[in-house]
């Protein structure tokens, strides 16, 4: 029923227009919001299932690991999805990493510095909340870097992502995409919820003046980073609950291509068997 979503939003080589894709759209799903809950809510124990073997293997020597980069505008929703997508699995096995503005030392450094450190170790699956495109996308819109940068940044991304499939992480790219007129629905309902305050930046008011330029930012990045090793997907993400279960079988779908199995003992099982029924009961 949802196996469709993936191959309905990966975005395919060539220039990015994302005007021309729906941002209240559901690829992939025949259904509506009730059905798209039950259908995320019904991934559930096969995700915690496969995520498990993901981080067993981790325990046993292997390097394999998956990493979620989710980018997309103020209020896209990369909050609700790791609510609802990954609050489906173990947090036990999640690491998630926020990339806010630099700080003085991470400005010291390259721009994948920083990004170096926040990386998932063996076994674990990696959400990074925002990432290193955003120097590819503020930087470029807001000027802090000049064209040359952001160029050989580009470069950098692609080998970068390249070396990290390489030794052994899977890599789901998603662009949370909303529209400018729900975006600034969710930031007046934040307005008026005193208990939404706190999520409410005046900033991002400034911000939405740059909409278009963002929105040929994000274009620009995908279609140069957009690489068969870490293909772009783009979510509509007006709909909360599609947003959810698209992430959610993206997920889904990539575990299952990793044909995860369960460690084989390094010991002799039916011996251990015999000690626990030859065994006395403690005093």
């Amino acid at each position: 029923m949802t196996e469709a979503i993936p191959d309905a939003l990966r975005v395919p080589p060539g220039p990015v227009d994302l005007a021309s894709i729906e941002t209240d759209a559901a690829p992939g799903f025949d259904g509506k919001k009730k059905k798209g809950k039950g259908a995320l809510f019904a991934l559930g124990d096969e995700l915690a299932d496969l995520q498990e073997r993901l981080w067993a293997e981790g325990t046993t020597g292997s390097e394999r690991r998956v990493l979620l980069v989710l980018q997309g505008m103020d209020t896209s929703g990369k909050g609700g999805v790791l609510r609802h997508a990954l609050g489906l699995v173990d947090p036990q096995g999640v690491r998630i990493t926020s990339f806010k503005a630099p700080t003085e030392e991470e400005l010291e450094h390259d721009f994948l510095w920083r990004i170096e450190r926040g990386l998932p170790k063996a076994g674990f699956i990696g959400v990074f909340d925002r990432s290193h495109y955003e120097d590819v996308l503020i930087a470029k819109v807001r000027g802090f870097a000049d064209e040359e940068e952001i160029e050989r940044r580009y470069g950098a991304i692609n080998d970068f992502e390249a070396r990290l499939v390489g030794e052994g992480t899977t890599i789901i790219k998603c662009m949370l995409h909303v529209s400018a007129e729900e975006q600034r629905s969710r930031l007046l309902r934040r307005l008026d919820k005193p208990d939404k305050h706190y999520k409410f930046n005046p900033g991002d008011l400034d911000e939405r003046k740059k909409w278009a330029d963002y929105q040929a930012a994000y274009e620009t990045a995908i279609e140069r980073t957009n690489s068969e090793a870490a293909p772009w997907h783009v979510v509509p993400a007006d709909k909360k609950w599609f947003r959810n279960l698209a992430v959610a079988q993206l997920l889904l779908h990539t575990l299952r291509g990793l044909d995860l199995t369960w460690p084989k003992a390094d010991f002799d099982v039916e011996e251990q068997k015999r000690r626990l029924a030859d065994e006395k009961p403690p005093a």
